[in-house]
């Protein structure tokens, strides 16, 4: 039985949860309940507003050289397997070109590790990108491919993210992070960097002055332990540096994986998450409700259960579709204001880095 009493003692004074409260709030079914704590928290943090982006999304390969179970059959291919493909930087430019609009702030760019692109191909893409597009922020590559961009030049993180920030990166989006714990993470994500060498890599990025976002995969074989576990090593390291942005707990789709079998989340669970991510997150400025993996209704039901800001409009976002969400590719801003008003938000337009902007008033 959850101790709700001394758990809202503790919210309602801004004192810190405790990894345990966590687990008594994951084993809890009172999302009533739950959601006003987190609500009551996600207003003291950002009022009655509620962000979003413009944003593109550029996925550049999906050729990788790691074994993820999570990506088997769904997005990634080896070298030379059927179905991959590596844009060339001309490609990428012309599919950003298609893209642009005035109103666009952000390109998202990940992809998989592919050994068969030279350092200097990261280099080029964003030096290329920001001389056609020199008011759009890069958010480029997560932790995991800044470790593999160690591997390929043999050069210290501390150079590549110098090398990459010098030629356009503005900060990096949070991928990658997947479950911390050193049980689960093995079998759902491989040969991928430990959970340890992600908050490594994220260290020394903000040590360098780049921000980042954070996320959590959740809904396969993970316990809510492992959950509380993975948000509480996050809120650690936030105390440290205070450079991440943003939290995006991110639903498993376990279609087309080795991981088929597992039942989707819940909109219980979802929300639960979304809830609980706010209570024990209490040094991370926002929760993001990721539409692309929620559904957008649900998503907009989150923005009463902690979460302040739905993402962007996004387009072409390769790698979670893969794995089979049945969500748009995008959607409008018009969408997007209209999901956050009939919340009884405020929608605000922000950039990457959640300053408010002024863009064209035509939506796009």
């Amino acid at each position: 039985m959850v101790n709700w009493a001394s758990i809202a003692e503790k919210v309602y004074n801004g004192k810190r949860l405790s990894f345990d409260d966590g687990v008594e709030l994951y084993r809890s079914n009172d999302i009533v309940a739950l959601g006003r704590l987190a609500n009551h928290v996600r207003e003291r943090l950002n009022g009655n507003l509620a962000y979003y982006n413009v944003n593109r999304h550029i996925n550049y390969t999906n050729v990788c050289v790691i074994d993820c179970q999570l990506c088997q059959g769904a997005y990634a291919r080896k070298p030379g397997q059927e179905g991959g493909y590596t844009m060339q930087l001309e490609q990428v430019f012309h599919f950003a070109e298609q893209e642009y609009t005035d109103s666009l702030t952000e390109f998202h760019i990940v992809g998989g590790l592919n050994p068969e692109l030279p350092f200097d191909y990261y280099l080029d893409l964003l030096r290329g990108l920001k001389r056609r597009f020199p008011a759009v922020h890069l958010k480029a590559f997560t932790m995991v491919e800044l470790d593999f961009f160690t591997k390929i030049t043999r050069q210290s993180l501390e150079w590549v993210i110098q090398q990459l920030r010098e030629a356009g990166m503005g900060s990096c989006p949070g991928g990658g992070a997947e479950i911390f714990a050193e049980r689960a993470r093995p079998l759902i994500a491989g040969h991928k960097i430990s959970g340890e060498r992600w908050l490594e890599v994220a260290r020394a990025l903000h040590r360098m002055g780049v921000r980042s976002n954070a996320t959590m995969l959740y809904g396969h074989i993970e316990t809510p332990e492992e959950r509380v576990d993975h948000v509480v090593r996050l809120r650690g390291l936030q105390d440290e540096t205070g450079g991440f942005n943003c939290f995006i707990p991110l639903a498993f789709h376990p279609e087309h994986t080795v991981y088929a079998h597992l039942p989707q989340t819940t909109g219980m669970d979802d929300l639960k998450t979304i809830a609980v991510s706010r209570l024990m997150l209490d040094n991370f400025p926002h929760i993001k409700a990721y539409w692309v993996t929620l559904t957008p209704a649900l998503a907009q039901v989150a923005l009463r259960f902690g979460a302040d800001d739905l993402d962007g409009t996004i387009i072409e976002e390769r790698i979670i579709h893969g794995a089979g969400t049945p969500t748009s590719p995008g959607l409008t801003r018009a969408q997007i204001e209209k999901l956050i008003r009939d919340a009884g938000r405020l929608p605000v337009e922000r950039d990457t880095l959640y300053h408010p902007v002024q863009t064209a008033s035509t939506y796009v």
